[in-house]
């Protein structure tokens, strides 16, 4: 039997432990952190997905100094998602078909995304670069082949490889996928994060990477 001064100790305790969890579950609040979207991107559970464009400096920015980072710090608790939102440039299209193919290039090799050697990183900072640092703009979107050419010319593979990989199906649907991103993208612009498909982070409340990483668990665990 416990005595009634131990009793109290572990009254004291518990109301302790409760009170903590009460604040750490109230750390984030919807409307302030995050929205539910309405339409929600289907077949996403466990994903943190990062809506984002060539022709966005910020999303050249996050992808500087956020994205990977807050990526590698949920590792354990979803898997992260590139969709490019082939609406915003000139070339959305044709970016969202050259980082579709490279993406898949790097799956079939068994390389991540965030590796030096990932095409698609090569790729999407030669184009970040390009179009931000360089004010490149192959021809006000009057040149796609130009613009094709800077991204398989950063890959290193030919138009031919390009063309006949851009037939598969995989790519095709990756492609097919990624057009959820324009609903995303018209309540607060890019880049957009989404974790499990349904539920926004405003860009506006990120405080640091690490409460960044803290709110996306807490989401996925929704």
């Amino acid at each position: 039997m416990y005595s009634s001064g131990f009793k109290c100790l572990l009254k004291s305790a518990l109301c302790a432990s409760l009170l903590a969890m009460s604040f750490v579950a109230s750390a984030f609040t919807e409307g302030t952190d995050y929205v539910v979207l309405e339409k929600p991107i289907p077949d996403a559970e466990k994903t943190l997905i990062k809506v984002f464009s060539y022709a966005c400096p910020f999303c050249y920015k996050y992808d500087k100094a956020v994205t990977a980072q807050v990526a590698a710090k949920v590792a354990d608790t979803v898997t992260f998602l590139p969709f490019h939102l082939e609406t915003k440039g000139e070339y959305g299209r044709p970016a969202s078909e050259v980082f579709a193919v490279l993406i898949h290039k790097d799956q079939a090799a068994g390389v991540s995304i965030f590796d030096e050697k990932s095409l698609f990183k090569k790729v999407k900072f030669a184009y970040y670069a390009a179009y931000h640092d360089k004010k490149e703009r192959w021809s006000d979107g009057k040149d796609p082949e130009a613009f094709i050419k800077t991204g398989l010319d950063a890959a290193g593979i030919t138009k031919a490889d390009f063309d006949e990989s851009l037939k598969d199906a995989k790519v095709q649907e990756t492609l097919e996928k990624w057009k959820a991103s324009y609903e995303v993208a018209k309540i607060q612009g890019v880049p957009a994060y989404v974790v499990n498909g349904k539920y926004l982070i405003l860009t506006k409340s990120i405080k640091s990477i690490d409460s960044m990483a803290d709110l996306v668990k807490e989401l996925a665990a929704k």
